[in-house]
């Protein structure tokens, strides 16, 4: 639904949608979760990240979140293991094994679509050029792409180590738009990024002033949410891709 009654665009207006990826179409928590269980397997029943899956995703997402600032030009897959050996030494449990860390970060592939994605991106496609912006390496998405994400076809994926940095850096936004400008004919304001996250793209959108669209995926009105009050400027927001999609298919009418 539009949230900014004064922005004046429609769905209608664009020609181009940009993606984060991993937490909008692929399901970035449950991958993670999953690949964290050898950690928490060894924490006592008593810990409070023990059985709190919430918990468990914010404290590896604070880590990844600082390896992502503090190391622009690392891998992605790497820079995964490394997050979860931190983890490992926030907790006092014992330096994982290499194998084990590297687990994470071999992962990605493997990390679900959400069930809705693949139908709406095939739908949107009917509509718009489709472009992935996403902090991830490229032989790590290239796997997602013949992974998960293998039924679709986007006319442009660009990642964060062909960039140079991770988002919410605004070398990734300037990096989107020159390109989709030059090889896809597509000027800024025809552009709508759409994604989950907020402090990662939302944020920097704004400061970019490109139009956006928030994927809520369970998180409107939460912490997260109130956290970037302000900060934030996008025109619709959706439960899910479904829901953006059944709002493109009305406005096309």
């Amino acid at each position: 639904m539009k949230v900014r009654a004064e922005d004046l665009k429609s769905l209608a207006d664009f020609k181009l949608l940009s993606f984060d990826c991993f937490g909008t179409l692929v399901d970035w928590e449950s991958g993670i979760y999953d690949e964290l269980q050898p950690l928490l397997s060894r924490l006592p029943s008593s810990h409070p990240i023990k059985q709190d899956r919430n918990l468990a995703i914010q404290k590896f997402d604070e880590l990844e979140t600082q390896f992502l600032a503090t190391n622009p030009t690392q891998k992605y897959s790497a820079l995964l293991s490394g997050a979860y050996k931190k983890l490992a030494e926030t907790l006092d449990l014992p330096a994982p094994a290499e194998s084990e860390a590297d687990g994470l970060g071999n992962s990605i592939s493997k990390w679900p679509a959400f069930p809705d994605t693949i139908e709406a991106l095939n739908r949107l496609k009917k509509h718009y050029k489709l472009v992935i912006l996403s902090n991830v390496d490229k032989k790590s998405f290239s796997e997602v792409l013949n992974g998960p994400l293998a039924a679709v076809q986007f006319d442009a994926v660009y990642t964060a180590e062909e960039i140079g940095s991770y988002k919410p850096d605004l070398k990734n936004f300037h990096y989107l738009l020159n390109h989709v400008k030059g090889e896809l004919a597509v000027e800024k304001t025809q552009v709508l990024h759409t994604a989950h996250g907020l402090k990662s793209d939302h944020v920097p959108a704004k400061e970019m002033g490109m139009s956006s669209a928030w994927i809520a995926r369970g998180d409107a009105n939460s912490e997260k949410q109130k956290a970037v009050n302000g900060k934030v400027a996008f025109t619709w927001q959706f439960e899910d891709m479904k829901a953006m999609t059944d709002a493109v298919d009305g406005a096309d009418q």
